[in-house]
């Protein structure tokens, strides 16, 4: 009888662990990715992930019934996703609730974020996910030293040049973010920047861009997307919404490494008036090539 009893503890440990195990493991379909976005307060769903690819999330103006399902399935309360942070795990993302029939964020989630180790708010933001990389990821995430953000300036000067932008428009850069990473662990930061200029009283020209380090140690472009922007474009008629919330601008969220090359994609985030854009960008031969463009509406302006 007694060579009977460790059976059963094991049996009803293994049925205890079953019933506790965390969210995390829980199957939901797809993995999936977000912008961790709104000074940490909400997530939005970026892309599907397969076999390393990113595959369209369910948008805010998909039909009702793939919206229940999307909410249904991975926004539960008490879901936890990973924040990710300079391309790590720096926290947890947990839900705490969404609806499928609101107004404006059908498609996203109210979370809380727990870290020990970073703080989101403003234009530092972040990414959620509950996909578990293979890579060894730096967690290196910082603002440019002056001498390195002085070297960027140059190189923003000179492409602004390059787009006909005039010297005395350059006197004054603005940037909503600066942000030195790792992409691939190897010591050799990159950094991923949204400049902008005053072209005018009604003109502005926005420079998004992704720079590493080339064999001599300077910095150059390996990606970079000039445009101008009209107020007539601006839905409010204000530049103050374009100034100084970053709407129409491209800006990072965070990297992270969804086809365990070693290399992480550069996550974006493109806010607008009546949604928002993502875009994903991987390095091919030493240059970073736009390889996911997604949009999500939420509501008329």
């Amino acid at each position: 009888m007694n060579n009977k009893h460790p059976i059963r503890i094991l049996l009803c440990l293994f049925v205890l662990a079953s019933l506790v195990a965390p969210i995390f493991a829980q199957k939901r379909g797809k993995s999936i990715i977000y912008g961790v976005v709104n000074d940490g307060a909400l997530i939005e769903p970026i892309a599907f992930i397969e076999n390393g690819k990113l595959t369209e999330a369910v948008g805010g103006d998909s039909d009702p019934k793939d919206l229940a399902a999307f909410v249904k399935n991975y926004y539960k309360p008490k879901t936890a996703y990973r924040l990710i942070f300079g391309g790590a795990t720096a926290g947890t993302v947990t839900v705490k609730n969404a609806n499928a029939k609101s107004d404006c964020a059908k498609n996203m989630a109210d979370v809380t974020i727990q870290s020990t180790k970073v703080k989101i708010g403003g234009f530092v933001m972040a990414l959620a996910t509950d996909l578990v990389s293979k890579s060894a990821a730096s967690g290196l995430r910082r603002k440019p030293t002056a001498a390195e953000k002085a070297e960027i300036d140059k190189l923003v000067r000179a492409e602004l040049t390059a787009q006909n932008v005039s010297a005395a428009a350059q006197k004054n850069l603005h940037y909503h973010n600066l942000t030195v990473l790792d992409v691939d662990n190897d010591k050799k930061p990159e950094m991923v920047g949204s400049y902008w200029v005053e072209t005018g009283a009604e003109e502005r020209a926005l420079l998004f861009f992704i720079a590493g380090q080339n064999a001599r140690g300077k910095y150059e472009f390996g990606y970079s997307s000039f445009s101008t922007l009209k107020k007539e474009e601006v839905m409010s008629q204000d530049f103050k919404d374009v100034d100084t919330t970053g709407l129409d601008h491209e800006l990072l969220l965070d990297v992270f490494d969804i086809d365990n090359d070693g290399v992480a994609e550069i996550f974006t985030y493109s806010p607008g008036f009546e949604g928002a854009g993502f875009y994903a960008y991987r390095r091919e031969n030493g240059k970073w090539t736009r390889v996911f463009e997604g949009s999500n509406y939420h509501c008329a302006y």
